[in-house]
């Protein structure tokens, strides 16, 4: 049976693949002596008292096995220990880690030089600050969960605590810094005449306003007493050995984590540019502590940086190496269009649903791949994050053409939210879903206008939830092109 079907261009497509139907009333159509399955020709021809059912229930499962791929690929069990320095050849190792991968981090670390180097208990000690819900069970580091993405006041004073730990090390101790995306969150120590409640003002007024990842630590990186260099300085003259999981489009150390041990090439100035160019309404302490020389951060040159080092572990473009080579092996083509993708998470959506009906035209069978971290300009007052609302808009932007289905979901597990370890990591899309939220009664444009992309997919069941994964290299983005 034929059918048109509007798509992403505005053009018309013809569309062939079956529709398998059920009836949600369950009476299989007895009621007016139909069978319970037929082929309707697009989503916008089905009923809403029936329930889409398609061949994108494989689809799903093929996306979430991509996106399982790429989370154990970045696992610190996968990419760390050949990355661990030698123990200390006298004096202690003092471990210090933040962020999102921090326990998982903090406990390969312990087992490596515990059971594998023999380095007595005595000699480790350390402190981890991870988000609620990502701790592990260490032995001799002690793992502190705080809060992510507004700093709170546990993660304070875990943060004090590092900055007494680090001031304590000496010429013979190893400090052994393992970064991770939430680190900026996780790591929060006010510089002087700020508190906590204007660094969460901050956070909140820089999350909401669109600005990049590199942006946002800018600012943070002036505001802090441990980021932009200061946690090296405090350790000083300790050596300091930084081993991060890259979360930020570039891999740039100065910004994963806000860069606590390595030189930083921002400055006061930059930082005021940024609140200026957004438009924050910041606290005017905040204003003030902006301008004051004392917290411009250490930069490239400063004798202090002469014992550090920083060495990633995993970057993005690492996991989306293993994610394309499963695509290979499921027999698709592989388009990566990049892991440092960055702008408003509707209009990228736009533009990879373009190509997705381009390939779907040219009869190709392939999964476009794509990474980095989206921003999200909040206009509404609904529940959501960057992943979900991309999947939001790009579900809008395919007005239901067949062949297509998508994920998009955090690494860290966490997409947006509030702060909680049960927060969705993204969600998923299909042909069917303008169709089954019509059935629902829901309209696609009101809540990506009110920023809800969260609320919607949780109504559909497209939620992804897989829970803290322990790691973290940000956005994972897979479209799949199954053309008939």
């Amino acid at each position: 049976m034929g059918g048109e079907q509007p798509s992403c261009g505005g053009l018309t497509r013809h569309c062939t693949r079956p529709w398998h139907v059920e009836f949600v009333d369950g009476s299989n159509g007895k009621a007016d002596a139909k069978p319970a399955s037929r082929n309707i020709a697009c989503p916008r021809q089905v009923p809403h008292r029936f329930r889409l059912k398609t061949v994108t229930a494989s689809s799903r499962a093929l996306l979430e096995d991509l996106f399982r791929s790429a989370v154990a690929a970045a696992h610190p069990t996968s990419c760390l220990q050949p990355h661990l320095p030698a123990s200390p050849s006298s004096g202690r190792l003092l471990i210090l880690a933040a962020g999102k991968a921090a326990g998982s981090m903090a406990e390969v670390a312990e087992r490596h030089y515990l059971d594998e180097r023999g380095l007595p208990a005595s000699r480790i000690g350390g402190l981890a600050v991870t988000r609620h819900g990502y701790g592990r069970p260490t032995r001799l580091v002690r793992v502190v969960q705080a809060g992510h993405p507004v700093p709170d006041a546990a993660g304070l004073a875990a943060t004090l605590e590092t900055l007494a730990m680090a001031d304590a090390a000496g010429a013979d101790d190893l400090v052994l810094v393992l970064i991770s995306g939430g680190a900026s969150a996780n790591w929060i120590a006010p510089a002087a005449g700020l508190s906590l409640t204007e660094k969460q003002a901050v956070t909140r007024a820089l999350l909401a306003s669109g600005a990049s990842i590199v942006e946002i630590n800018a600012v943070r990186k002036h505001l802090s007493r441990i980021k932009g260099g200061r946690l090296a300085e405090h350790a000083y003259p300790a050596r300091v050995v930084s081993v991060g999981i890259s979360d930020v489009p570039g891999d740039d150390p100065a910004v994963i984590g806000s860069g606590p041990t390595v030189p930083d090439r921002t400055t006061l100035s930059d930082a005021r540019a940024i609140v200026a160019r957004y438009g924050l309404d910041l606290p005017q302490l905040v204003t003030r502590a902006l301008a004051d020389p004392a917290n411009e951060t250490p930069k490239p040159g400063d004798p202090m940086f002469a014992a550090t080092s920083f060495a990633l572990a995993v970057r993005p473009a690492d996991v989306f190496r293993t994610v394309e080579q499963a695509v290979r092996a499921r027999g698709y083509d592989c388009i990566v269009l990049g892991t440092a993708i960055e702008g408003e998470a509707r209009d990228v959506a736009a533009a990879h649903a373009r190509l997705a009906c381009d390939l779907r035209d040219q009869g190709r069978h392939a999964v476009i791949l794509s990474g980095g971290e989206l921003t999200v300009t909040l206009r509404g007052k609904g529940r959501g994050g960057p992943n979900q609302e991309y999947a939001l808009a790009l579900a809008l932007a395919l007005a239901g053409t067949s062949g297509i289905a998508a994920l998009a979901g955090d690494t860290d597990g966490t997409d947006g939210g509030g702060g909680h370890a049960e927060d969705p990591a993204g969600a998923f899309i299909d042909e069917t879903t303008l169709a089954r939220a019509g059935g629902l009664g829901l309209d696609p444009a009101a809540f990506l206008n009110d920023n809800n992309s969260t609320e919607f997919f949780e109504k559909l069941g497209d939620l992804l939830t897989p829970g803290p994964t322990l790691t973290n290299v940000n956005d994972f983005r897979a479209i799949l092109v199954d053309s008939p």
